[in-house]
Order: C-alpha cells, then sequence, then structure tokens
C-alpha cells in the first residue's frame, strides 16, 4: 500500500504541474492534428481559378479540372487575391484564363493559360492535372480552327461539330494496377499515421522528463525522510516505479482517448491496443528511472532525457514511418523499443491485427523493460541508501 501511495503521488504531482498542461496535455494532440492536415489521407489539395473573361471555352476548362477526384477547385475573383493565396498556402496552386480566349481561339491564335504553385508542394502534380484538362478542353478547338481555315465557316460552327464529334469519338481505357502490397492502405485515416508515431514520442519523453521529480525527491531529502519512517527501501523503489508508468500510462491514455474523440483514430484491437500501451509505458518508465536514480541533477537529466527522447524517436520511425527506410536503417532502427512498438501499432491499425499477431513485439518490449527496471531497481536502491 505505501508503494502504490507513493505511486498515486507522482501522479498527481505532474497532473498538477503548470507547465504539463501544456507539455503533456496540449502540445501533443496539436502536433497529431499539425501532421494529419499536412501529411495526412483525406484531404485534396486546392486549385485556385481566375477567371478573368466569363465563355464557353473557360468555362470548360474549370468544369474539367473540377472533376478531377483528386482535386478541389476554388474561384478567386480578383487575380491578385489567387497570387497572395498561393502564397500563403490557402490554396497549392493557381490557375489564370486570361480574357480573350474566344478570341484568340476564333482567330487561330494560342491562348496563353497562366499556372503558378509554391515550388515547395504538390505543384508538379498539379500542373500535369491542370495540363490534361487544359488539353482535353484545346482539342475540339484545334481542330475547329483547322476546319474553319479550310471550309471557311464560321469558327463557333465548326467548334460545335468538332465538340459533338469529340463526344461521340471513342476513348482510351487505362487501366492502372499496383504490384505488391500498398505501404499506406486507402482505409487509412487522416490521423492515424500520425496519432500513433506521436504517442510512442510522448509516451517515452514524458517517462524520461519525470526523472526531474525523481531526482528532486531525493534533493529534498523526501527519500531520506520516508526511510527514517516503516517504509523500506523495496517499497520506495517500487512506489516510484509505480509512479513512472503511472505517468507515462496516463500520457498515452490521454492521447488515446482524445484522438479517438475528436479525430476518429482507430487504434484496432482494443485489448491488443491497451496491452501494447501499458507494455511501452513500462519500457518508457524503466528508463526513466534508471535515469532519475543516475542523475543527480534534475536540469542535467531533463536536458539529456529531451535530446534521447528525440534521438531515439527518431532513430525508432516516430518521425519518419519505418517503411520509408533503407534495409540497413530499418535494422538498426529495431535497436529501439520504439520501432518494436510502431511495428506493432501498424499490424493493428493498417492491418487489423489481434494481439496474437504483435506477441513477438510485445515479447520485445516486455524484455526491454524488465533489463531497464533491473537496473534502475539496483540504481536507484543504492541512490537512496547512499549516505548524503
Amino acid at each position: 500500500m505505501k508503494a502504490l501511495a507513493i505511486g498515486l503521488t507522482n501522479i498527481r504531482r505532474m497532473i498538477r504541474e503548470r507547465s504539463n498542461i501544456f507539455f503533456v496535455f496540449i502540445f501533443p494532440i496539436a502536433l497529431i492534428l499539425l501532421i494529419g492536415a499536412q501529411f495526412g489521407g483525406g484531404v485534396k489539395p486546392l486549385i485556385g481559378v481566375f477567371v478573368a473573361d466569363e465563355g464557353q471555352i473557360a468555362e470548360e476548362i474549370t468544369d474539367v479540372i473540377e472533376s478531377q477526384d483528386s482535386v478541389d477547385i476554388r474561384r478567386f475573383e480578383v487575380r491578385e487575391d489567387l497570387v497572395s493565396a498561393v502564397e500563403r498556402g490557402q490554396v497549392q496552386a493557381g490557375v489564370f484564363l486570361p480574357a480573350g480566349i474566344e478570341t484568340q481561339s476564333a482567330a487561330g491564335e494560342a491562348a496563353e493559360i497562366g499556372f503558378v504553385a509554391r515550388p515547395d508542394g504538390t505543384g508538379p502534380q498539379l500542373q500535369a492535372i491542370v495540363g490534361a484538362a487544359v488539353a482535353d478542353v484545346m482539342k475540339p478547338v484545334g481542330a475547329a480552327q483547322f476546319a474553319s481555315a479550310e471550309t471557311d465557316a464560321a469558327f463557333e460552327q465548326t467548334h460545335q461539330v468538332a465538340q459533338d464529334l469529340a463526344g461521340r469519338a471513342g476513348g482510351v481505357d487505362v487501366e492502372v494496377s499496383a504490384v505488391g502490397e500498398a505501404l499506406f492502405p486507402d482505409t487509412l485515416g487522416q490521423f492515424d499515421l500520425g496519432a500513433s508515431s506521436q504517442l510512442v514520442l510522448f509516451v517515452f519523453l514524458t517517462a524520461l522528463a519525470g526523472s526531474a521529480a525523481l531526482i528532486l525527491t531525493r534533493q529534498l531529502g523526501i527519500s531520506s525522510r520516508m526511510l527514517s519512517t516503516p517504509t523500506s527501501v523495496r517499497s520506495i523503489v517500487v512506489g516510484e516505479s509505480i509512479g513512472r508508468f503511472g505517468v507515462a500510462l496516463v500520457q498515452g491514455l490521454y492521447i488515446v482517448v482524445l484522438t479517438l474523440i475528436i479525430f476518429g483514430v482507430n487504434w484496432g484491437d482494443p485489448i491488443a491496443s491497451v496491452l501494447l500501451l501499458v507494455m511501452f509505458s513500462a519500457v518508457g518508465a524503466g528508463a526513466g528511472v534508471l535515469m532519475g536514480s543516475v542523475f543527480s541533477n534534475d536540469q542535467q537529466a531533463g536536458g539529456v532525457g529531451v535530446v534521447v527522447s528525440l534521438g531515439l524517436a527518431a532513430l525508432g520511425g516516430s518521425m519518419l514511418p519505418l517503411e520509408l527506410f533503407s534495409p540497413t536503417m530499418q535494422t538498426v532502427a529495431h535497436f529501439t523499443p520504439h520501432a518494436w512498438a510502431l511495428d506493432a501499432y501498424a499490424e493493428l491499425v493498417r492491418h487489423g491485427g489481434t494481439t496474437g499477431d504483435i506477441l513477438l513485439e510485445l515479447g520485445v518490449l516486455a524484455g526491454y523493460a524488465t533489463v531497464l527496471f533491473a537496473l534502475a531497481a539496483w540504481r536507484l536502491r543504492i541512490a537512496i541508501t547512499r549516505p548524503a
């Protein structure tokens, strides 16, 4: 009971700490939102369209772009507003349909259609979509120009004939098939990938950052005063370990529950997901207790904890999906517990796995936790009982 009381005290301390309101409760959710908005599926690129002179050809080009399932369009009344929207990232590309397209086409002249996009985005892909739409609309225009020049018929008449013939002409059916298994299935939600990676990052980061509280407990003499009561060293060690585990678990459960409610994140099989979270929280807690027993300065431990957490997260796949790593780097990544946890989440979220499918990952994480807790208990016992 004493060990449990010590553990609960550590959890209450973490919740009451004002700085944790942002770093533990706000920042992880904001980061998941940002990653999902920028890189998650389900968000179509937005193309802005400015039409200087309303006409049939300009309207047809706009309609063809809008008919593409992969993009959405937004119409602008002022050219400068569209340029500004592209610069600010409000739209991913802009199309400028100048005045006089109808007149230039009737006279057999080329019309210049403008396209603008930021160089650091999906500009080349969107340019291809816009180019294909323009080509689709301008094919009958080219045919009408030729027929009008050869027959002296009005352009409007030959254009209508060319459009009718183009509509009756058989198209070319293109069938696209993917070879192999897709890395990220179509059913993957917008926030699913980022949520699991950030969960692993912040559970470990919070656990290591909590080592500062353990060091402060020793510095303030709280551990020594507990030893002067009928409280054994074992109870203190177990209680501090429970506290670090509870802190990590609270962080993880908070992210899981809130992302499930707000973003509808799919965490896979509930039982397997909870077991995985518990096991990885134990890994983080073992690492946090070990760091808190090794360092004697809480500022030093906090700085090292952040660097170690971010370094292992980057190496383990929390910042870039493991599937995008080279084979050599994937092997190196699996020296970290993060990679094993993310492998398990990938199995649960992307492939609908169950507990039986992640037994290997759970076993490896259990091994990490056992070794870290054994080293932490041994080192913390020495730190508590060592004379000041």
